[in-house]
């Protein structure tokens, strides 16, 4: 009886078998998924992960925001939400899921936004033949070479002080060790009645100095007339004057035959005519900028009693004026003049869109203008790529140039840097500075003949 008794008690005294976990722990870290694809509008996704410790998402961007749930059984849900893509390309956000020391990474990859449809614009391809009939050899390759550079290179050019000379330019080459590559001569003294110790026209000394040097030769004209039909103009200059505030002449009348205005217009384009052949006879081509700024202020959008033509070509309006510059056009091409670039100068007083007008009215048509210039003064970069972009929209077959710019001699705001202005994207043809108040800083030269993308003269090949 005891024995069994004694068995009875150590049989209850045995430790049961444990019985199995039924939800042991992992010992990896399991996604639901290692990446997602989302649309460009957005949206949600869900990721289930199951570890052995509380897992953690980190690295999410801006545009994902994750909520999780309750830890339970090892395993977790997140809910990942992902914001429409506005941009016109796909992105991707990588995420990292810790548990101790385990990690895995997600790939969420949403959509690019819609691109709209931009419109067709027709490849426009800017003129290649000069406006001139059966042009000198000497002008096509110019008017080749200005082309061949468009967009790629920018020319450098400088104003002559008032005179027949190359002063400033051999001042530029003193100063930076560059000649620039174009210098313009100006004809606003041509008036001025011969054995005038002051100034002969007719010595081309200056002019082909220059182009022998390889310069590119530019010509211009501030064409004076009298002030009124009984004034002589003086050895000193006096008696003349582009202001139409300060003449009778009215460019109206140059069409009506026997007038004073039509005598004095053809008189004095006779002896322009005659420096242009004698040019023509050396081989110099030139670039030729007559009639500039015609607009002036009168396309003002407020017009007042100021709101004028600056010189008398223009002040009798935008009809009178193109017939004008056909006049002269058709008179060189009579007389032989075969060796002229025609630049037309586009103003809407400064290049200020903001309160003028183009000047489209004033434009004398593409059969007898090669280039369209811009004179700007103390422009910002963002107005010289406002105003290019303008001009060249305006007339998308010709090259586009800046005519004239400098110093404000007003205002003494400064001209913008000019590798600026090309970085920006306003590729002008060439930039002239203007003399006196108007001349850049040695600084503003320096710079713009130490850019690679500015030519000088012995950069000049045609």
């Amino acid at each position: 009886m005891a024995i069994a008794l004694a068995a009875l008690f150590c049989g209850s005294c045995q430790t049961p078998e444990p019985e199995p976990d039924p939800d042991p722990a992992p010992v990896s870290l399991s996604l639901s998924a290692t990446s997602f694809s989302i649309g460009r509008e957005g949206g949600q996704v869900s990721l289930t992960v199951t570890a052995p410790v509380r897992p953690l998402v980190s690295g999410n961007p801006s545009w994902v925001s994750v909520v999780d749930g309750t830890f339970d059984h090892y395993s977790i849900t997140y809910v990942l939400t992902v914001a429409g893509n506005t941009a016109y390309s796909s992105r991707e956000a990588i995420l990292t899921v810790q548990s101790g020391m385990l990690s895995e990474t997600v790939k969420i990859v949403q959509e690019a936004a819609e691109k709209p449809e931009e419109p067709v614009t027709p490849t426009v391809e800017i003129t290649r033949k000069l406006a001139t009939a059966h042009p000198t050899e000497k002008a096509q390759a110019l008017y080749a070479f200005l082309y061949a550079q468009y967009g790629k290179k920018t020319l450098s050019s400088i104003m002559a002080d008032v005179n027949w000379n190359h002063k400033l330019a051999d001042k530029v080459y003193q100063l930076t060790g560059k000649y620039p590559a174009m210098n313009c001569y100006d004809f606003i003294h041509i008036y001025v009645p011969a054995g005038n110790n002051w100034i002969d026209y007719s010595n081309l000394t200056p002019v082909t100095e220059w182009a022998a040097a390889g310069g590119i030769v530019s010509l211009m004209w501030h064409f004076n007339v009298p002030k009124t039909k009984d004034t002589t103009p003086g050895k000193d200059g006096s008696g003349v004057t582009c202001t139409p505030s300060q003449t009778s002449f009215r460019a109206a009348n140059i069409f009506s035959s026997g007038s004073w205005e039509s005598q004095w217009f053809y008189q004095e384009m006779d002896k322009v005519v005659a420096i242009m052949l004698a040019l023509q006879e050396k081989g110099i081509a030139a670039v030729w900028r007559p009639f500039h700024e015609a607009a002036g202020n009168a396309t003002a959008r407020q017009q007042a009693s100021w709101t004028t033509a600056w010189f008398w070509w223009g002040y009798d309006g935008a009809e009178t004026y193109k017939k004008l510059w056909k006049t002269m056009f058709d008179y060189f091409a009579a007389k032989g003049v075969r060796n002229l670039i025609w630049v037309w100068t586009t103003q809407n007083y400064n290049g200020n869109a903001s309160s003028y007008d183009q000047d489209k009215a004033w434009y004398p048509g593409d059969a007898c203008v090669d280039i369209v210039a811009r004179d700007l003064y103390g422009s910002t970069v963002a107005a010289n790529l406002q105003e290019f972009q303008e001009i060249q929209k305006a007339y998308p077959t010709k090259m586009v140039t800046l005519g004239e710019c400098g110093t404000d001699a007003n205002s003494k705001t400064a001209f913008a840097s000019i590798p600026q202005v090309w970085n920006a994207g306003a590729r002008w043809s060439w930039f002239m500075p203007w003399y006196g108040d108007c001349m850049p800083s040695d600084s503003w030269w320096k710079e713009a003949l130490g850019n690679p993308n500015v030519l000088s003269r012995s950069d000049v090949k045609y």
